[in-house]
């Protein structure tokens, strides 16, 4: 029977765990040994006890136990490069192992024999949805979002009368209507604010609208296909030029901007500059879940919250990591409709005629399968 490990992720500041009791009873019922190392699952709110009630192993290697007796690795980040030449030949990691550009990555696969799914290079296909775990974790980015910005405002998010008089909505524009953008609509729409919406592909209109916010039409530019495999695919330098200038106005009004546009493997695309900044009234908030990208607004940091002019700017990464329990119990079901069909006859099989798997195996026992996107050989 194959061995499934669930390590302590040793990311700074990453609280989720790949696994939850829920899908470790379900792992040991399709035919794995699961063990998880020692704490993996606390700062999740999940205690080793609850594991071991559902008949998990707790790993140590402190106490004899062997890297070289696992199979599969489920993993939130990429472990550490001791930690996977320590693994067996052929042994299979799964996790979110930020594939773009990563050298250093490729060449430990491929030194260590090691086979490696990626989660980030899932295709966007309905047979995918259920193991999408980038759709799952930007469904909590989208919500914290909002919360954080209507947290910091100066102003309420609802209209209110009072016996003071009438306080008007909060105005929300939200950046990119992807995943983490149509949530963030969804949760300032709850809030009672009123919600413009800026993205470039204009087959998101419905979509928008259906959530009662107001769609910003896209500049009238031509362009390429603004979307390819599911992702948002970079556009040009002149159809930003004309979105900014088209957000200038829609910005100088608002007192909330949500940023949520990225393209994978590029940096984010800037959509608020300095000038557009200027004009955003003192008071007013930004929270850019691009930041990590490079970051859609002039100015953010990852992690900080910095004030320009009276405008906040909140660089808000790793937002699933402050709402680990539930970020960590969606990741873990990812996980576990993933590898279910892996598993036959007690065996684990990793079909490259699945297209699923052809086009997230990054590594397959050693061989690079995606030299180019991990840019083997070159500089990171």
């Amino acid at each position: 029977m194959p061995r499934i490990l669930i390590p302590i992720e040793v990311a700074s500041g990453e609280t989720r765990v790949a696994a939850t009791p829920e899908t470790v009873k379900k792992l040991r019922s399709i035919g794995f040994v699961v063990s998880i190392e020692k704490g993996a699952g606390s700062s999740a709110g999940f205690l080793d006890e609850s594991y071991l009630n559902v008949g998990a192993g707790i790993f140590s290697e402190e106490d004899g136990d062997s890297l070289k007796e696992i199979d599969v690795v489920l993993c939130v980040n990429c472990p550490e490069v001791e930690f996977l030449k320590k693994l067996k030949p052929s042994a299979l990691v799964i996790g979110l192992l930020a594939p773009y550009g990563n050298n250093s990555l490729a060449t430990c696969l491929e030194s260590a024999g090691l086979s490696a799914l990626s989660l980030e290079l899932l295709p966007r296909i309905s047979r995918a949805q259920s193991a999408d775990v980038l759709s799952s974790q930007a469904n909590i980015a989208g919500y914290k979002s909002v919360l954080l910005g209507a947290s910091a405002l100066d102003r309420y998010f609802p209209m209110l009368m009072t016996a003071a008089g009438t306080v008007q909505p909060a105005k929300v524009v939200v950046l990119g209507a992807g995943v983490a953008g149509l949530q963030a609509i969804a949760t300032a729409k709850r809030l009672g604010a009123v919600v413009y919406v800026s993205d470039i592909r204009q087959e998101v209109k419905e979509q928008v609208e259906s959530l009662g916010a107001r769609f910003i039409e896209p500049p009238e530019i031509a362009e390429e296909r603004t979307e390819a495999g599911g992702y948002a695919r970079q556009v040009s330098e002149a159809f930003l030029e004309a979105q900014k200038k088209q957000l200038l106005e829609q910005l100088s009004e608002a007192d909330v901007a949500i940023c949520t546009a990225q393209v994978p493997g590029k940096k984010a695309p800037r959509l608020i500059d300095e000038e557009m900044l200027d004009g955003m009234r003192p008071g007013s908030v930004v929270v850019d879940l691009a930041v990590s990208q490079g970051g859609n607004c002039a100015g953010t940091k990852p992690g900080e919250i910095i004030f320009r002019n009276g405008v906040k700017l909140i660089g808000a990464s790793d937002l699933p990591c402050t709402v680990p329990n539930h970020a960590s119990a969606l990741y873990a079901r990812n996980l576990l409709s993933l590898i279910t069909p892996l598993i036959k006859q007690g065996e684990l099989i990793l079909n490259t005629d699945d297209e699923l798997i052809d086009g997230s195996l990054i590594s397959k026992d050693g061989v690079i399968r995606h030299a180019q996107l991990m840019n083997l050989g070159g500089s990171k």
